[in-house]
């Protein structure tokens, strides 16, 4: 091969290729970016949910726990009150 052909390949060939490949990896890193943005959102949605879920059952258990252990109260009537309320 001549020796401008040469020349042409190191001084437009090669750095035109590495600059496209170069920002084709910045856009795939971008997009990674994002999507880890999105799951973590997810995550912490699902993770309040899940919170306010036990709070909910905690809160119930506690009321049963109550009921139970408090001799003067009427079980009927608490147990219907139970079934009454809204689960959420």
């Amino acid at each position: 091969m001549p020796g401008w052909v040469w020349f042409f390949v190191m001084v437009v060939v090669i750095p035109t290729l590495l600059g496209i490949l170069g920002d084709a990896w910045r856009r795939h890193l971008k997009f990674k970016e994002k999507q880890l943005e999105l799951q973590a959102g997810q995550t912490a949605e699902k993770a309040a949910q899940y919170a306010a879920h036990t709070e909910r059952l905690e809160q119930r258990v506690r009321v049963l726990e109550r009921i139970v252990t408090d001799r003067g109260i009427d079980v009927a009537d608490q147990i219907e009150n139970l079934r009454d309320k809204p689960l959420n």
